[in-house]
Parts: structure tokens; C-alpha cells; sequence
């Protein structure tokens, strides 16, 4: 199995002085994910949850609507492949894509006919705070190497699922596919990513019918108004004791 990360030679340069040192680089990792013995995409990720990854990245696309769908999961960690076997009852895609690690997935994504997020969750400021402490404390990865995504799903008082990956995209799909996988509600609850929040990345969380989102970083102006559209409470630049709030405000008691 590859390993999360891999140490190389440096100079460490200031302007005084150059020290040689070892620093310590995150993996980047070619996974093929093929459904039904149809070749589906080349993803750029972490080697590491690669089962829930495909089953995310599958479910994201809308190729399996469920765990139901599912009759095997075949991970080939060696050759960096996933294979799907369904039980005959979804549709097979058009395309093989190469996706890189930023995304880029607009292709398979249909806005039209996405149901609006119902839900009466509500969350305080401090709540919020409170698990991003939790929430940055969690990546080991990062912390060594500082090129990673997380995600996490949580309910108001702590994180549920966790994950990571060198693309904001995968870090959601792992903990989609591993709530899928594993029985884990999605309803109801939140998502916190490190990640932008773009319109493809707040459209996997209606999916799994997630009212809020929280990230550290920015959205961008199609994210802010497809969460609006689909009753989505979203939350940007949260760190360091403050958040943009950005929709659908009255889920954020005090905000």
C-alpha cells in the first residue's frame, strides 16, 4: 500500500541562511474507479479510503443511488483500482474523464430536479467554534505535510465521520461513501470542509440532504446562490473565533 507521504532531501532557505533537512511531502495517488467494468474516471487522491472514495465519488455523480445498488466492492490498492459491480440497475455513464484533485466535474452534475434541503437544525456561534477546534486537530496529514483537505459530517456537538485527501472534492466523497457504506444518517446534520465552497461542492451535500455547511475557506458566488436555491445554510471563512454567514442565517441562533 502506498504511504500518505514521502520524505525528500531539501534546502531550507532565509535570508541568512541555507540548512539542508528532510522535509516530509504528501502522496498523490492515480485511482481508476471502473462500475460495471466500464471505465469511469482517473481520480487524483490520497491513497488512503479508497472503497469510500469510489463509492462517494459514484453516488456524487448519481450512478448508484444507494447502498442497495451495490452487489460488490472489489479494491486493488497495487493497481490503484476500485471496481463497482452493481446489481444491473443503474445507468452507465458516456465518458471516461481524467479528473484532477481541484475537481472539475461539471459534466455528470444536474441542478435541475434537486430537491430543496428541509430541515429545523439549529446551531449557535460557539457550537460552530467549537468543532472547528475539534475539527483542526483531527489531520495528522496536514499538520506534517500542510497539503491536505478534510471534511467531517458532525451533528451540533461533535464530528462523526473524518476524513482527508489532497482534493476537497474526494475529502467529501470519503465520508459520503463511508456514511453510505456503513449506515451513518446524513440528514439532518452538517459538513465542515477546509475547502472553497463552489456550487458542486454545496450540490454533494443537498444530495445527501445535509442543511448546513461550514468551511474555513471562501465560497464562490455560484455556491453562495445554489445553497440559497436549495435551503442550505452556508457558512464561509470560519477560523480564528470568526464565520461569514452567508444563507439562510436563521439556522445560526445568535448570528
Amino acid at each position: 500500500m502506498v504511504g500518505n507521504t514521502e520524505k525528500f532531501p531539501i534546502l531550507r532557505v532565509t535570508e541568512k541562511s541555507r540548512d539542508s533537512t528532510v522535509d516530509e511531502v504528501v502522496t498523490e495517488f492515480p485511482l481508476v474507479i471502473t462500475l460495471d467494468n466500464h471505465e469511469v474516471v482517473t481520480l487524483l487522491c490520497s491513497p488512503t479510503n479508497l472503497k469510500y472514495l469510489a463509492v462517494g465519488f459514484l453516488f456524487s455523480e448519481g450512478l448508484i443511488k444507494s447502498k442497495d445498488d451495490i452487489k460488490e466492492i472489489i479494491v486493488d490498492d497495487e493497481r490503484g483500482m476500485v471496481r463497482v459491480e452493481t446489481k444491473g440497475v443503474v445507468s452507465q455513464p458516456s465518458d471516461k474523464r481524467l479528473i484532477t484533485s481541484g475537481g472539475g466535474r461539471a459534466p455528470f452534475y444536474h441542478v435541475q430536479g434537486q430537491a430543496k434541503v428541509k430541515s429545523n437544525i439549529e446551531i449557535s456561534a460557539p457550537e460552530v467554534l467549537a468543532l472547528l477546534d475539534e475539527f483542526v486537530q483531527r489531520s495528522a496529514v496536514f499538520k506534517a505535510t500542510g497539503g491536505v483537505h478534510s471534511a467531517a459530517l458532525c451533528d451540533t456537538k461533535r464530528i462523526l465521520v473524518f476524513s482527508e485527501d489532497i482534493g476537497r472534492h474526494n475529502a467529501i466523497d470519503k465520508i459520503f461513501g463511508e456514511c453510505m457504506l456503513e449506515d451513518i444518517p446524513t440528514a439532518g446534520h452538517l459538513v465542515i470542509t477546509s475547502g472553497r465552497v463552489s456550487s458542486e461542492i454545496v450540490l454533494k451535500v443537498a444530495r445527501r440532504d445535509v442543511p448546513l455547511l461550514i468551511s474555513k475557506a471562501a465560497p464562490t458566488n455560484m455556491g453562495v446562490r445554489l445553497a440559497n436555491d436549495l435551503g442550505i445554510t452556508l457558512i464561509g471563512f470560519a477560523r480564528e473565533k470568526r464565520m461569514n454567514l452567508y444563507t439562510n442565517e436563521w439556522r445560526l441562533r445568535g448570528g
